[in-house]
């Protein structure tokens, strides 16, 4: 065994989550949709006096820079930290993915409710219910399904013992 194979890191397992080649880039491919969507409505939010529209306009482009660096980092090749930052973000499950974007659409939202910051949050927040679908895992199968219910059948016949005699 050679120096190289020895420091060769071990491989990681990607598809423990259970997600499908189409779904990860159907998830993609939302986040940068999302991305796209949260960046045009923050630079419109923040064309404004309000100082309230200013500060979601501005979560919501940090959102969009944020979406672009954990699906996309090839877009940020310019920032060094990108594909750290990348590599972090495969590594979570779907359920904290899911948390993160739904939690990063909901703050401008709540900071000042319009037409839009709602609907520039929308794919966005679309895009964490498709992670958090995908931690829920595949659909059983009817036949397995059935084998459980027909082994738990006796279990609720057999008639209950009160004690009383």
């Amino acid at each position: 065994m050679s120096s190289e194979e020895a420091a060769a890191p071990t491989k990681t397992v990607t598809d423990d989550d259970g997600m499908s080649w189409w779904y990860r880039w159907m998830c993609k491919i939302a986040g940068v949709l999302g991305g796209i969507s949260c960046a045009i409505a923050g630079v419109w939010n923040c064309v404004t006096v309000n100082p309230l529209n200013i500060v979601a306009g501005v979560w919501m482009i940090l959102n969009a820079f944020v979406l672009f660096l954990c699906e996309v980092p090839f877009c940020c090749q310019f920032i060094e930290f990108a594909n750290a930052v990348a590599a972090r973000a495969d590594k979570l499950k779907p359920w904290h993915k899911a948390v993160f974007y739904c939690g990063m659409a909901i703050v401008p939202v709540a900071l000042k409710f319009s037409f839009n910051t709602l609907l520039g949050n929308a794919i966005a927040f679309a895009t964490g219910v498709l992670y958090g679908l995908a931690s829920l895992g595949k659909k059983g199968d009817a036949v397995g399904y059935a084998r459980l219910q027909h082994q738990k059948q006796p279990d609720e016949e057999k008639p209950v013992d009160d004690g009383a005699q």
